[in-house]
């Protein structure tokens, strides 16, 4: 793969510059602050997008590069894989993906992922390299340290790191260790105290505890709802008794108004009848004087009767005694009934006149009572039909309404209609009734208690299972920590037997090239580290070496495991790489890249004529490009 072409209308300090990149050695020349380090992010930011994340730095990269004054931030970049295809991506920096086209200049971005964080991952893709990787392996920097003392350990660590697990910034030794102190420290074990799995632990085990103790209300509740529910069946029975025997109490209580209103009509009619009886008694004795006034009328008739004798007498003979003693004898009577008719006269008719109105009097209040009292008798008769009509009925409802909770038949027969006994089995139901409502409440009062500790076991457990879940998510933590030291152990054994052995080996004949043949050997191993092999044979811890020469061991690494990382013939790119190379390490370097690296392209920036120099020296051919 190499860059052919760049465009950046707006880019940092960068503005309207157009840039042509040649196979294999690219010079990249300007002074300090002329735009090598803003060129570089330009290609990184191309293929991979620009950050707005600070990631701990004052502003981030996006803010850094935009250009103040509001112009044009894009550019374009062409490049080249090995399998000859060409592409050109166009990107607008304030857009998060960029456009990419092909030889034919037909818009392909579509045709790559898009993931969310990280944009459009064409370049991925099409080389299998992400953007970490490019930069700790395709670019090579000058160390942002200051030349001392700390350089060579620093440099020493970075090898070692590299042979140990393939990335220079990554300590096989010092994984194991974060992992060890994550494990401890993040989660713990069996012999650590005050960690997030002893205090699980704790928790978990007094929970247990606290659920053991709320085992029993489970079946104290069962127990409290099965009493409620007999309780409440009782208090239904109860008060359905208590209803049935308040409606035969009412019937019975209407029954006896009923038959109270029969002994007050039948009252009326005895009261009748015995005046009806002493009217009559009183009638017939005004009869009887009546037969008095008929007395005087015979009186009368006889007087007739006397005095037609007399006249017969007259007409024909009789004895004169008998004739004298007759007329004197008529006489006499005739004198003595008008003497007594003159003197009672009025009073006669006038008692005659207040009889016949009594009698009138009394035989229409004899007519009234009699009829009364047959008025009275029929209303006595209404009230029993009614009372028995109306028992039937009563007792049918009754029936219908409680047949299927009492034996209607027995309890009346028990209770015969009987107030008294019905009034105290009343007293007693409701006595019972108001005992089994206060036990009841009672148990609602538990079982409110019961609730809560219900409720308060039920967090237990459901506190339990999210502490039991926590303590899985930690065991399972610990078990992939475990895994990765196993898989790290694995991988480093396997780096140690496959990798580092080819490491080495191409170290080594890196270093005798780059060295002039002064070290030839390079080993590593974890427990003396990086050695080589000096002019005499002997081993010479790296530690010992200069800076120069660490320096040099460094980037023969890098250059030894450039080729590793993709299928494709990636650039490699040298910012300041050779700041601390004198001139002969430097023209070994140089020299040993553009024999060895031709299928490479090779970008190197640079603010110092040495490079430049040293390959007009050597008469290799490289392109300039001056910032």
């Amino acid at each position: 793969m190499e860059i052919n072409y760049l465009k950046i209308n707006g880019f940092g300090k960068i503005k309207n510059k157009e840039i042509n990149f040649k196979k294999n050695i690219n010079l990249i020349y300007g002074k300090n602050e002329s735009g090598k380090s803003t060129l570089l992010k330009f290609i990184q930011a191309m293929y991979f997008g620009i950050s707005r994340n600070k990631n701990g730095k004052a502003i981030s990269d996006f803010e850094k590069y935009k250009p103040w004054n509001g112009e044009d931030f894009s550019g374009k970049l062409k490049y080249k894989l090995d399998n000859e295809n060409e592409y050109e991506i166009y990107r607008e920096f304030n857009k998060k993906n960029p456009k990419i086209y092909d030889n034919n200049l037909e818009d392909i971005s579509k045709k790559f992922n898009i993931d969310k964080t990280k944009g459009n991952q064409f370049f991925y893709e099409q080389t299998k390299v992400d953007e970490d990787l490019f930069l700790s392996t395709n670019i090579v920097e000058q160390q942002e340290v200051v030349l001392n003392n700390n350089i060579q350990g620093m440099l020493t660590q970075k090898i070692a790191n590299i042979l140990s697990s393939g990335d220079d910034n990554t300590s096989y030794k010092k994984i194991i260790d974060n992992l060890n102190k994550k494990l401890i420290q993040d989660i713990g074990t069996d012999r650590t105290t005050g960690r997030p799995l002893n205090e699980l632990n704790e928790k978990i085990d007094f929970l247990k505890k606290e659920k053991e103790n709320l085992q029993n209300i489970s079946y104290l509740n069962r127990e409290i709802k099965e009493n409620k529910t007999e309780l409440n069946e009782s208090i239904l029975n109860i008060k359905k008794e208590i209803d049935l025997l308040s409606e035969i109490k009412l019937k019975k209580e209407n029954e006896e108004i009923e038959k109270e209103k029969i002994n007050i009509n039948q009252k009326i009619v005895d009261e009748n009848s015995e005046k009806i009886i002493f009217l009559k008694n009183k009638l017939k004795e005004i009869k009887n004087n009546e037969e008095k006034n008929r007395i005087d009328i015979l009186n009368i008739v006889l007087i007739t009767i006397l005095i037609i004798l007399n006249i017969v007498i007259y007409f024909i003979k009789f004895p004169k005694i008998m004739e004298t003693l007759l007329i004197v004898g008529t006489i006499t009577y005739l004198l003595f009934y008008f003497l007594f008719y003159l003197i009672n006269k009025n009073k006669i008719k006038k008692e005659i006149k207040i009889k016949n109105t009594e009698k009138i009097k009394l035989e229409k209040e004899i007519e009234i009572l009699e009829e009364n009292k047959i008025k009275k008798e029929e209303e006595i008769n209404i009230i029993k039909n009614k009372i028995e009509e109306k028992n039937n009925i009563n007792l049918n409802l009754i029936e219908n309404k409680y047949k299927e909770n009492f034996q209607i038949d027995e309890i009346i027969k028990k209770f015969n209609y009987n107030s008294n006994k019905i009034n105290q089995e009343l007293e007693l139901l409701n006595r019972e009734l108001n005992n089994n409502n206060i036990e009841l409440n009672t148990l609602d009062i538990k079982e409110k208690d019961i609730d809560n500790k219900m409720e308060q076991k039920l967090r237990c457990e459901e506190e339990l299972e999210s502490l039991e879940e926590e303590k899985k998510e930690l065991l399972h933590l610990a078990d992939s920590i475990n895994l990765a030291k196993e898989a790290l152990e694995e991988a480093y054994n396997e780096m140690k037997s496959e990798v580092t052995p080819k490491f080495t080996k191409d170290l080594s004949l890196l270093t005798e090239k780059i060295s002039n043949n002064k070290y030839k050997k390079t080993s590593f191993d974890a427990e003396f580290g990086l050695r080589v092999e000096n002019e005499n044979g002997e081993y010479i811890d790296c530690n010992r070496l200069s800076i120069g020469t660490i320096d040099q061991l460094y980037l023969s690494l890098r250059l030894s495991s450039m080729n590793e990382i993709s299928k494709e013939k990636m650039p490699i790119i040298l910012d300041e790489t050779f700041a601390y190379f004198d001139n002969e390490r430097l023209e070994n370097i140089l020299k040993f890249i553009n024999e060895n690296y031709k299928e490479n392209q090779v970008l190197i920036f640079t603010c110092s004529n040495r490079e430049k120099d040293i390959m007009d020296k050597l008469d290799i051919e490289y392109n300039f490009v001056e910032l």
